[in-house]
C-alpha cells in the first residue's frame, strides 16, 4: 500500500474538520470562520462561502446531497443547500462542537459544549437536551435509529431519534481520557469471513495432533459453520470506534459491551474516520500523520506525513482517495493505491485480503479458505503443500494436512521471529528465498541461512521449477538478460543464456528442454535450452506460460489477446483481458486487476493444425487438453479417413460413438484374419459417412458388387440400386422388390408394401399387415384367392378375421381349409352356442370342446345350475359335482334351505349317474346317493320352520308345522346337518305341541329347549311356555298320535326309533308337503321277478275265481312274510289280509310278493319309483285307494293330490325337485 499525493492547498486558518459531497465531487473545508468549496477532480477552490462569525469547528453533508450544514463558535447552525446557499440558521447556548446527518432521515443533530439538538426540515423548531459534560464528537448509526456522542468526561451516551439516553458507556480513564473522535462502521452486514478466518485458524489447531479426526473434518465443518453465522446474524451489525486522548483505540456494540482490548495508539488522536465499506479505519492526531488501520485496529501503514496535527481526514465515497486537514491550514488530497500481494503455483493462487488475511483459491475447484491475520501481510508464496507469509516482524511457514490434492486446510509448521526486507519471496519444500535487488539468500524454515547468491543485474524474475524436496531448481530472470537456474543445495549458478533485453516473465516447458522469455520490449521469445537456439519469437507479449500437458504448446497475453501457439504453426488468438500466469491442459489462468480466474480455452485451433497435415497423434494429444465435441467428432473422421484406426478408435470413444467403434471394431477383427484391402475398409468408412456412391464405386472396384446393392436396399436407395444393377440376375430384382416392400411398411405405407408383397408372392407378410391395420375387405380378397391347399396363409387369415370380430367369415375359411376343430373353438370363442351345438351333434368328438367351455361361460355368468347340466353333460362329472357342492354350501351359509335341499338332491343325482357309469366308484357314490337324498329331504322339511321362526307370519297350518318338526326331530337322531337349528325345532314343535292339545309332547320340548343355549329373542317366549305348560295335563291328544297303515299299530308322537313304526318297524311315509303319515305300505318283489315283469303283471289286473282259489298262507321265517296260493283265508284281498296280522320281534320283516299277488293288485293302487340302475325300484300299495295320491315321477316324493295340485299351480312345479309342470307333462 502507498500513498500519491493528487493535489494539495493552504488555507490560512486551521482546518478542524471536512465533508465530501455524497456523489463526490465537491470537498467543503471549515477554514477559520469560512467554508471553503473545492472541486475534489484537481483542489480547485469553487466558492467561499461566508456566514459565521467566529471558528467553524464542523461541517456535514445530508446523504441525500441536497443540503450540508456547519457549526461555530458563534453559537450558530447554517442549512446551507447543494447550490451553496444559506437557507436556515439556528443557534445554541455555547459554541458548536459537532454536527452530523441521520443518514436516512436527514435529522440533523448539532452537539454544543452544554446540550445538543436535533432538528429535520419537517418540525419548525429544534428539539434541545441537556448534557451532563461537553459534547466533542457524534455519529448516527447506519440505519439511523441511534446517535452515539462522545463526551469530554469520557463517557459514550448513545440516544435514540427522540433524543433518550438508551445506553451510557463509562469508559475507565473517566475525564482524563476525554474522548475525541468517534464513527460508526458503515458496513451494513458485519464481515462474516471474520468469523469463518477464526474457524480456519481454529480448526487445524484443533486437529494438528490429532491426525485420526482429519477425515472428520467435514462433519465438523458442517457442524461450527451454522453456528457461526447463527451468531452473526443474531447481534446487531453497528460497531462504534471510540478514539481518546488517553491516546487508545477502542471498539463497541451498540448494547455497550466492548469488542476486544483497548489498542494503545501512542499519540493523541483527533479524528477517526472509515472507508466507505468499512474495511479500513484512518487516524490522524498529534502524532502529524494519518494512520490507516484495519477495522480490527491494526496498523497497516501511514497516508502521508504533515509538518502539524492533522484535526480532521476523510474518505471519498466509494474511492480510494484521502484527504487531510492540518492544524496550519494545509489540505491534502491523497490517492491510496493497495498493491497486489500474491503468489501461484499450477492450480493454488494465495493472495492478499482486508491487507491482514490471505485467501487460498483452489483455481479447478474454486474453494477458497481464508488464513486470518493480525498483522500486515507484505509478501505471498506458494509451492506444492507449502505456504509462506511475511509479515512485518515475521515468517509464517504452513503447510497442508495431507497430500490430497484437494486438500484446503493449512497449519502453521514454522515461524520464523525475524525482520526481513526483500522484494520478492520465493518459498521451497524446505527453504524460504528472499531476494533483495541483486542478492538471493536461501534460509530454513528456522530462520537459519544456509546459502547465498549475488547477481550480476537486478533480478526481475524468479521462479520455483520444482525437483526433489531440499534440492528444488530455480529459474530467474535479471534486468541484464541473463537467464540462470540455481539449485538450492547449490552454491553455483548455472547460466542457461544470455539476450541483449532485460528479462520481464520466463518460463520452462514441461521436459525442460524449451525456454520462453519475455522482453521488456513485449517480445515473447522462445529458445532451445540446449542449443542455445532461438526458435520462434512473437511481438506483443507482457507475461507467457508453457502448458503443463503437452511439450509443444504455450500461450502469452498482451495487448488485450490471449495468443495460443502450438508447435511451428502460426499464433491462434482470441481477446482476453490481463495476464497469464498459468497452462494446464484446456485451463489458462489468468490475473485480471486483483482477482485470479481459470478460463476454459479449448484447443480446436492447434488441433486442426496438426489435422491439416495429417498428423493424427500430435493432434489428439493436443485434442486430449481439452476441444469440444464437435472437434473430437472432425478428428475421428479425420482419422478414419485416413485410415488412422487407433487414434480413430480412441477419439470416437471419447464422444461416444458406438456406430463407429463396431465399425472400427470390425475392420481390426477382419485385419486379423488377413483381409488387407484397403479400399474396401474405405468404402465402409465412405458409407458409414454417407457417401454412398463414392462407397459404391470403391465396392465396385474392389469385386463386392453384392454389398453395394446390400448398402442401397438398407438404405432404401432402390432406384440407385436398379441403376447399380441395370440388367442384372432377376433373383436380385426379387429381393429388391421384397426389401422395397419391407422398407415401404417401415415408411408407413402399408397398403403399397402389401401389393408389393403380393407381386413377391409374399402372402403371409400381406396378411399381417393387412390384419394389422383392421383391413378386412383385403384380407378377404386375399383369402379367396387363395388355394385351400395354401393352408397356413389362410389360417392367418381366419385368425385375423377372428381378431377383427369378423367371425363369420373366420369360419368360411376354416371351412375352406377344412379345420373343424378350429371352427368349433371359434363358435365357442364368440360365444355362438347354437351353431357349437349344431356341430356337435354331427360330429360327437367335438363334444368336450362345446359342454365344457359352455359351462364354464354359465358359471362366470352366475348361471351355476344350468353350467352343472352343461358339465354333467360334458361327461364332467366331478366339476359337475364340485359346482353343486359349492352352491348347496353357499344356499345353506345363506338360509335359502329350499335351495339347499334343491342342490342336495341334484346332487345326490349325479352320485347315481357317477354310479352307473363308474363300477369301481359305485359303492361309494351310492352311499352319496342315500345320504344327500336325506339331506334333502331334512332341508326341504326345515325349510318350513326356518321361515316360521324368522318371519312374522306363516303360511302352514298348524298341523303341517307339528307334523315337520317331528318329521326334523325324528329325522336328526344321529347328526344334525350344518345350518340345522334344533332350538328352531323344538320351539315350532312346543308351541304347535301346546296349540293342538299335544301337552305331554309340548312340556318335553321345553324340557330338552332348556338345555340349549337359546337366542335373546326366544328367551321369554320359552320361559313363559314352559311354565304355562306345567297347567295343561300331562297327555296329548289322541287325535294327534300317527297310525300305523300296516300293522294298525298307534305311535306315540315322539319315538326313539325315528320315522318307523314300533311295532312293525315298517317306515313311515310322508306326504313332501304336509308331512302327514301316507297310507302306504312299501313291499318288495319275490327273488326271480324282475321290475319290468312286476310291472306287467300288476297292469294285467287279472280277475280272482273265488275265495278258495287264490289262498294266503303266511310262513314265517327270519326274513320274510310270503303270501302263498295255498293258504285259507277269508279276505278277498290277500294283500290287505295279511296287513291286518300282529308282528313280533325287534327286526323289520319287509313285505315280499309272489307273482299271483301281484297279479291280483290293481294299478291305480300301486306306485313305483323308478330308480335308474344300479338302484332296484321301489313299489308302494295303498291301503285307501279312495284317497288319491301323487307321485312326482322325477324326485319321487308323495304328496296328497290336492296339495300338489295347488303346490304346481304356485310354481308351476315340483316343491322338492323343481321339474317343470306344463300342459304336455300334467
Amino acid at each position: 500500500m502507498r500513498a500519491a499525493l493528487t493535489w494539495r492547498d493552504k488555507a490560512e486558518h486551521c482546518i478542524y474538520d471536512l465533508a465530501f459531497k455524497p456523489d463526490g465531487t465537491q470537498l467543503i473545508v471549515a477554514a477559520g470562520n469560512r467554508l471553503l468549496v473545492y472541486d475534489t477532480s484537481d483542489g480547485t477552490l469553487i466558492q467561499p462561502l461566508k456566514g459565521h462569525k467566529d471558528t467553524v469547528y464542523c461541517v456535514a453533508y445530508a446523504k441525500d446531497g441536497k443540503r450540508f450544514a456547519s457549526g461555530s463558535a458563534d453559537k450558530s447552525v447554517i442549512i446551507w443547500t447543494s447550490k451553496l446557499e444559506g437557507i436556515l440558521k439556528y443557534t445554541h447556548n455555547d459554541s458548536i462542537q459537532c454536527v452530523s446527518y441521520n443518514p436516512l432521515t436527514h435529522q440533523l443533530a448539532s452537539c454544543s459544549s452544554s446540550d445538543f439538538g436535533l432538528w429535520s426540515p419537517e418540525q419548525k423548531s429544534v428539539s434541545k437536551h441537556k448534557t451532563s459534560s461537553k459534547i466533542t464528537c457524534c455519529s448516527w448509526t447506519n440505519d439511523g435509529q441511534y446517535l452515539a456522542l462522545g463526551m469530554f468526561n469520557g463517557v459514550v451516551s448513545i440516544r435514540n431519534k427522540n433524543g433518550e439516553e438508551k445506553v451510557k458507556i463509562e469508559r475507565a480513564g473517566g475525564a482524563s481520557s476525554p474522548i475525541w473522535s468517534i464513527c460508526w462502521n458503515p458496513s451494513r452486514d458485519r464481515d462474516s469471513t471474520a468469523a469463518l478466518g477464526s474457524l480456519f485458524q481454529c480448526l487445524p489447531a484443533l486437529l494438528v495432533k490429532k491426525s485420526s479426526l482429519i477425515s472428520n473434518l467435514n462433519l465438523l465443518w458442517c457442524k461450527l459453520l451454522p453456528i457461526s453465522f447463527l451468531f452473526i446474524r443474531d447481534e446487531r451489525n453497528d460497531i462504534l470506534a471510540v478514539a481518546d486522548w488517553g491516546q487508545k483505540l477502542s471498539f463497541y456494540q451498540l448494547s455497550g459491551k466492548q469488542i476486544g482490548k483497548d489498542r494503545m495508539l501512542n499519540f493523541d488522536p483527533c479524528c477517526v474516520s472509515y472507508f466507505t465499506k468499512g474495511e479500513y479505519i484512518l487516524l490522524g492526531g498529534s502524532d502529524k500523520q494519518v494512520s490507516l488501520f484495519t477495522k480490527d485496529g491494526v496498523r497497516l501503514g501511514t497516508i502521508g506525513e504533515q509538518s502539524s496535527w492533522v484535526w480532521t481526514c476523510k474518505v471519498k465515497p466509494d474511492s480510494n482517495y484521502v484527504v487531510i486537514g492540518c492544524q496550519d491550514g494545509t489540505i491534502s488530497f491523497y490517492q491510496l493505491i493497495f498493491s497486489t500481494v500474491h503468489g501461484l503455483y499450477k492450480d493454488r493462487y494465495a493472495y492478499r485480503d482486508s491487507m491482514t488475511d490471505v485467501i487460498v483459491q483452489h483455481l479447478i475447484t474454486e474453494q477458497k479458505v481464508r488464513i486470518k491475520g493480525r498483522e500486515l501481510v507484505k509478501k505471498i508464496a506458494i509451492y506444492k503443500n507449502r505456504l509462506a507469509i511475511q509479515m512485518p516482524e515475521k515468517i509464517l511457514i504452513y503447510e497442508l494436512y495431507s497430500d490430497d490434492s484437494s486438500d484446503m486446510y493449512y497449519r502453521v509448521k514454522e515461524k520464523i521471529a525475524k525482520k526481513f526486507e526483500c522484494n520478492l519471496l520465493v518459498v521451497c519444500s524446505e527453504h524460504i528465498i528472499l531476494c533483495q535487488e541483486k542478492r538471493l539468500q536461501c534460509l530454513s524454515f528456522r530462520g537459519i541461512k544456509e546459502r547465498e547468491w549475488l547477481m550480476e543485474s537486478l533480478i526481475r524474475y524468479i521462479k520455483v521449477i520444482g525437483g526433489p524436496p531440499g534440492r528444488e531448481g530455480l529459474l530467474v530472470g535479471l534486468k541484464n538478460g541473463q537467464i540462470l537456474k540455481i539449485f538450492v543445495d547449490n552454491a553455483f549458478a548455472i547460466v542457461l543464456l544470455k539476450q541483449s533485453t532485460a528479462v520481464r516473465c520466463l518460463d520452462m516447458s514441461a521436459s525442460r528442454n524449451k525456454l520462453a522469455v519475455v522482453d521488456e520490449n513485449d517480445t515473447c521469445l522462445v529458445y532451445d535450452i540446449h542449443t542455445k537456439e532461438l526458435l520462434f519469437q512473437e511481438p506483443n507479449a507482457n507475461s507467457v506460460a508453457w502448458n503443463t500437458q503437452c511439450e509443444d504448446m504455450l500461450c502469452f497475453s498482451g495487448g488485450g489477446y490471449l495468443n495460443i501457439k502450438a508447435s511451428n504453426f502460426p499464433v491462434h488468438q482470441q481477446k482476453l483481458q490481463g495476464f497469464v500466469v498459468g497452462y494446464n491442459g484446456s485451463k489458462i489462468f489468468c490475473l485480471h486487476a486483483f482477482s485470479m480466474s481459470a478460463v476454459e480455452v479449448p484447443q480446436s485451433a492447434p488441433m486442426y493444425q496438426y489435422l491439416e497435415r495429417k498428423m493424427f497423434k500430435e493432434a489428439y494429444q493436443i485434442a486430449c487438453l481439452g476441444v469440444t465435441d464437435t472437434d473430437w467428432k472432425e478428428l475421428a473422421m479425420e482419422a478414419l479417413e485416413g485410415l488412422e484406426f487407433e487414434t480413430a478408435k480412441k477419439a470416437f470413444t471419447r464422444v461416444r460413438d458406438l456406430r463407429y467403434l463396431e465399425l472400427i471394431s470390425s475392420i481390426e477383427e477382419r485385419k486379423k484374419l488377413g483381409e488387407s484391402n484397403n479400399e474396401l475398409f474405405l468404402a465402409d468408412v465412405y458409407a458409414y459417412q454417407g457417401k454412398f456412391h463414392e462407397a459404391a464405386k470403391l465396392y465396385r472396384k474392389s469385386g463386392r458388387e453384392s454389398l453395394a446393392l446390400e448398402m442401397y436396399s438398407d438404405l432404401r436407395m432402390f432406384d440407385h440400386a436398379k441403376d447399380f444393377l441395370r440388367s442384372g440376375d432377376p433373383r436380385d430384382t426379387k429381393m429388391l422388390i421384397k426389401k422395397q416392400a419391407d422398407w415401404a411398411k417401415n415408411i408407413n405405407e402399408p397398403k403399397a408394401a402389401v401389393e408389393m408383397y403380393l407381386s413377391a408372392g409374399e402372402h403371409m407378410k400381406a396378411i399381417e399387415i393387412s390384419g394389422d391395420h383392421g383391413w378386412v375387405d383385403m384380407l378377404i380378397e386375399i383369402a379367396r384367392k387363395l388355394d385351400k391347399a395354401e393352408r397356413e396363409p389362410l389360417l392367418k387369415c381366419a385368425f385375423y378375421f377372428k381378431k377383427l370380430a369378423n367371425p363369420g367369415y373366420a369360419a368360411e375359411t376354416y371351412m375352406k381349409v377344412g379345420d373343424l376343430k378350429a371352427l368349433v373353438h371359434l363358435h365357442v370363442e364368440t360365444h355362438h352356442w347354437e351353431e357349437a351345438f349344431a356341430l356337435c351333434e354331427k360330429h360327437p368328438e367335438f363334444k368336450d370342446d362345446v359342454y365344457v367351455p359352455y359351462a364354464q361361460w354359465l358359471a362366470e355368468n352366475d348361471r351355476f345350475e344350468e353350467a352343472q347340466k352343461a358339465f354333467h353333460k360334458a361327461g364332467r362329472q366331478h366339476e359337475a359335482v364340485r359346482v353343486l357342492e359349492q352352491l348347496t354350501h353357499n344356499a345353506v351359509l345363506e338360509s335359502r334351505f329350499n335351495d339347499a335341499a334343491y342342490y342336495y338332491w341334484m346332487l345326490s343325482m349325479q352320485c347315481l349317474d357317477i354310479a352307473q357309469e363308474n363300477e369301481q366308484q359305485k359303492t361309494e357314490m351310492l352311499q352319496k346317493f342315500h345320504h344327500f337324498q336325506h339331506l334333502a329331504e331334512v332341508y326341504h322339511a326345515y325349510h318350513t320352520i326356518h321361515r316360521y321362526t324368522e318371519e312374522p307370519f306363516s303360511f302352514h297350518s298348524p298341523e303341517t308345522l307339528f307334523n315337520i318338526s317331528r318329521f326334523l326331530l325324528h329325522s336328526l337322531t344321529k347328526e344334525t346337518p350344518l345350518g340345522i337349528s334344533k332350538v328352531n325345532t323344538l320351539f315350532a314343535l312346543a308351541k304347535q305341541s301346546k296349540a293342538l292339545g299335544a301337552y305331554k309332547l309340548a312340556r318335553h320340548a321345553y324340557d330338552k329347549l332348556q338345555g340349549l343355549q337359546i337366542p335373546a329373542r326366544f328367551q321369554k317366549s320359552i320361559e313363559l311356555g314352559s311354565l304355562t305348560i306345567r297347567s295343561k295335563p300331562f297327555h296329548d291328544s289322541e287325535e294327534l298320535v300317527p297310525l300305523c297303515y300296516r300293522c294298525s299299530t298307534n305311535n306315540p308322537l315322539l319315538n326313539n326309533l325315528g320315522n318307523v313304526c314300533v311295532n312293525c318297524r315298517q317306515p313311515f311315509v310322508f306326504s313332501a308337503s304336509s308331512y302327514e303319515v301316507l297310507h302306504l305300505v312299501e313291499f318288495y318283489l319275490e327273488d326271480g321277478i324282475t321290475d319290468e315283469e312286476a310291472v306287467a303283471l300288476i297292469d294285467l289286473e287279472a280277475p280272482r275265481l273265488n275265495k278258495r282259489e287264490n289262498k294266503w298262507q303266511e310262513i314265517m321265517n327270519a326274513e320274510s312274510l310270503r303270501l302263498d296260493d295255498n293258504a285259507d283265508i277269508e279276505d278277498d284281498d290277500p294283500f290287505t289280509a295279511k296287513l291286518s296280522f300282529e308282528q313280533g320281534g325287534s327286526e323289520f320283516v319287509p313285505v315280499v310278493v309272489n307273482r299271483a299277488v301281484l297279479r291280483s293288485m290293481s294299478r291305480r293302487d300301486v306306485l313305483i319309483k323308478r330308480w335308474p340302475k344300479p338302484l332296484r325300484w321301489q313299489y308302494y300299495r295303498s291301503l285307501l285307494p279312495d284317497a288319491s295320491i301323487t307321485m312326482c315321477p322325477s324326485c319321487f316324493q308323495m304328496f296328497h293330490t290336492e296339495d300338489y295340485e295347488l303346490l304346481v299351480l304356485q310354481h308351476n312345479c315340483c316343491p322338492f325337485c323343481r321339474r317343470r309342470i306344463d300342459g304336455s307333462n300334467q
